[in-house]
């Protein structure tokens, strides 16, 4: 039986003028606002596919998926219908709608896809009172860069009408491909209904060593995990790739339903949301804990007894244990990134591996590799050295002795955002990256990845045969500790906090400010320079300013003010502080403790409770 075309619509509509991407091609907004405001979600999504050039959209594939919040069904429905509309040929979704920011990145560059939409608002809370976002990434599985954002925002201001196939009807539960004729197309449009995590695990099982931490989870001296999916969408992940591919019991893994309201809590780890997780993890039957935020690109590591791996630690330790994983000893370490506001514990350890006579089999096996690949004739070595391996006399016990200049590469300084790693990543600069923000992934994606991290940190764990609390100790022993925390003032006004940081950076850059000196109890801070950051892209030479307030100290500690740009309605204002400590003896306070002279620095300078009426931070991280 012929079946009927299904007919494309022209609706004519009323462009807005609040619809600018806030960082990486992402609308998000309060939910009621998507639902109440007329076409407030088709015209973002028709700017958003308008911003593709019509020559590389028709026909083209693209890959969709959510963090299952509420709204999310409604929208993809919307969006699989604007999409046929539009020409796009083929549409790759995760069942019942559900897929990983990860995941979707790792198809993207998997089935060459032209891009992405990812329905999601990250960590923020879900529900009929909470946020709704989508996200465009571009066809390097990465957030969108600036110039495609600042396209999409143009092209909202102006916008007069969207096409829609309203009667497009997808059963989003069946896997399998989904045909459907459009009016005025010569070719079917396309919808694959794909397995969640098959491509993404698949991905997962050439980066790693499955073997060693499936004998970290099962093995005699198996280690008790607790991982929390806070409800968001990693809990298909956890049950499949932990329990099932690695063996964790069942009950390791808590709140994996993703729910339409994360269970009733913002889905963030941290310490202020995954209090379920941490109160398990304090009570010492486990020794590794992690959890997910929503869409499984942010995570949190604990050690046994409620130990906390802070993320800008969690970054400078993996990058000093790179050799335990596969990958990295195949590929190489070409460079690392992070984030003006993480800690500067990642510019440590760029030396790595600091390594005696004591030399580990880990290290060695990554020496044995090294010399296999110049063995063999390979241009590119699979670690950088610096002398040059060609021209030695190989000796084993000589180069074993050198393996302490291993891993000399540089550390990219970045804005907030991972738009600006994926940049480095294509242009083979940058392995490893990270932000203070629990967010940290590799050149295998485009985008952080949650389960990535934690799978590393089970490797390491695996091949050191220490706990996580020995791990960050004997890290902080060799390089030193650096305290840090954040302070959130979230929900406030926003021209209130405009004018907080405008008079702030007033006040810092002014020539009266330069060197000048605080006293704070027993501690005298000197100013050495401040600045309003700025980043010049080294690869295509894009400048970025006003990225944050930077006050450096003569003691190299640091202040950072720096507004978030996740959302219009409510701003967020963030102060972090960091102070660096080498004596292992002075490792063992807490970090607030040790802050709190720069921290009453920040809150003098920048009268945050006095203009805003605050007594507090929202969150300390």
């Amino acid at each position: 039986m012929e079946r009927t075309p299904i007919p494309v619509l022209t609706v004519q509509t009323a462009p807005y003028e609040d619809q600018r991407p806030t960082g990486g091609g992402g609308l998000r907004r309060p939910t009621a606002l998507f639902e109440s405001q007329r076409n407030y979600l088709p015209n973002f999504v028709q700017s958003l596919l308008s911003s593709v050039d019509l020559r590389d959209r028709q026909g083209c594939t693209m890959v969709v998926g959510s963090d299952g919040r509420y709204f999310s069904k409604t929208a993809i429905e919307i969006v699989v219908q604007m999409a046929a509309a539009n020409g796009i040929g083929r549409l790759v979704i995760g069942q019942n709608g559900i897929l990983s920011t990860p995941a979707v990145s790792c198809i993207i560059r998997k089935i060459k896809a032209a891009g992405g939409i990812i329905l999601t608002a990250s960590h923020s809370p879900g529900g009929p009172g909470g946020e709704f976002g989508v996200k465009f990434e571009v066809a390097n599985g990465g957030p969108a860069p600036d110039m495609v954002s600042d396209k999409i925002y143009q092209i909202s201001k102006t916008l007069e009408e969207y096409a829609i196939c309203p009667d497009l009807r997808v059963d989003l539960s069946r896997l399998g491909r989904q045909e459907f004729d459009l009016e005025n197309k010569f070719k079917p449009f396309r919808v694959e209904i794909v397995d969640s995590v098959d491509i993404y695990l698949s991905l997962l099982r050439s980066i790693f060593d499955f073997n060693a931490i499936r004998s970290l989870l099962t093995g005699p001296n198996q280690i008790k995990i607790r991982i929390d999916a806070m409800n968001g969408v990693m809990g298909p992940y956890v049950r499949r790739i932990l329990c099932d591919e690695l063996g964790a019991p069942a009950n390791s893994a808590i709140n994996c339903i993703p729910l339409e309201d994360f269970g009733g809590q913002p889905p963030d780890p941290n310490l202020t949301y995954a209090t379920a997780l941490l109160e398990a993890m304090r009570g010492g039957e486990y020794g590794f804990g992690a959890a997910f935020d929503a869409d499984g690109d942010r995570y949190m590591i604990l050690g046994q007894n409620g130990f906390f791996v802070n993320p800008s630690d969690s970054l400078a330790i993996i990058a000093a244990n790179l050799s335990c994983i596969p990958y990295f000893c195949q590929m190489g370490v070409r460079g690392f990134g992070r984030s003006m506001p993480t800690s500067t514990a990642l510019d440590k350890p760029q030396g790595l591996p600091v390594i005696s006579d004591d030399i580990t089999e880990v290290y060695l096996s990554m020496l044995l590799k090294v010399l296999v690949t110049f063995d063999r004739g390979i241009a590119e070595p699979c670690v950088q050295l610096n002398t040059s391996v060609r021209n030695m006399e190989l000796c084993v016990c000589t180069v074993a002795y050198r393996v302490a200049k291993v891993m000399k590469v540089p550390v990219y300084e970045t804005p907030a955002g991972w738009r600006y790693f994926s940049n480095l990543m294509d242009s083979g600069r940058c392995s490893l990256c990270g932000e203070e923000s629990f967010g940290t992934g590799s050149d295998h994606l485009r985008e952080k990845d949650g389960l990535w991290a934690v799978l590393v940190w089970l490797s390491i764990l695996a091949a050191r045969k220490q706990s996580v609390e020995e791990i960050v100790r004997d890290h902080w022993a060799k390089f030193g500790r650096h305290y840090y925390c954040r302070f959130d003032y979230e929900a406030l006004e926003p021209r209130t906090a405009y004018f907080i940081m405008r008079d702030l950076e007033a006040l810092i850059t002014d020539k009266s400010f330069s060197h000048q000196q605080f006293a704070v109890g027993n501690n005298i801070y000197s100013v050495e320079r401040t600045d309003s950051f700025e980043y010049i892209d080294p690869v295509d030479g894009t400048v970025t300013k006003r990225q944050g307030l930077r006050i450096i100290f003569s003691d190299a500690s640091r202040l950072i003010f720096r507004m978030s740009a996740s959302s219009h309605v409510r701003a967020t204002l963030r102060i972090y502080a960091e102070s660096y400590e080498k004596d292992p003896s002075q490792h063992n306070k807490e970090p607030q403790a040790v802050l709190s002279p720069l921290i009453a620095i920040a809150l003098k300078i920048s009268q945050i409770h006095e203009r805003t009426g605050r007594k507090g931070p929202t969150v300390i991280t």
